[in-house]
């Protein structure tokens, strides 16, 4: 990756219910929805899968996410994926641009972004790199 943009954005959440794994596990469906400020200047929708264990601190989640706007001043929009586990209380979390899912001026987009939360506020650090022009 050529580029690195960092910013801030903020999210909500909307619960979708409880989804059916079979047996007697679950999994918890729920929507969010981003705003991001700084290079990246986008809106998105973001549907995640997650699950608890019998184990305190460990968990799992998976999502797709479609952003939508502009990254450093080019428009269109981008699918992410992620995966996220959380081991006994250490996390670890891919998200990964999905492979040819950009759009308009974001055609040929790959990518990684970073989240971090402090304070209760949400960063992000996206590397990444567009096809010369």
């Amino acid at each position: 990756m050529d580029r690195q943009v960092k910013g801030e954005f903020e999210v909500s959440a909307t619960p979708q219910g409880m989804l059916d794994l079979g047996g007697e596990a679950q999994t918890r469906h729920v929507r969010f929805d981003k705003r991001f400020r700084g290079p990246l200047e986008a809106t998105a929708v973001v549907h995640m899968l997650a699950v608890g264990t019998a184990v305190e601190g460990s968990a799992a989640y998976v999502a797709i996410e479609r952003i939508e706007g502009t990254l450093d001043g080019r428009r269109g929009s981008f699918v992410t994926q992620h995966n996220g586990t959380l081991e006994r209380g250490a996390p670890s979390l891919s998200l990964t641009v999905v492979p040819d899912s950009g759009d308009g001026e974001l055609v040929g987009l790959r990518g990684r972004i970073a989240i971090d939360i402090v304070d209760g506020r949400h960063f992000y650090t996206f590397d990444y790199s567009l096809p010369a022009e």
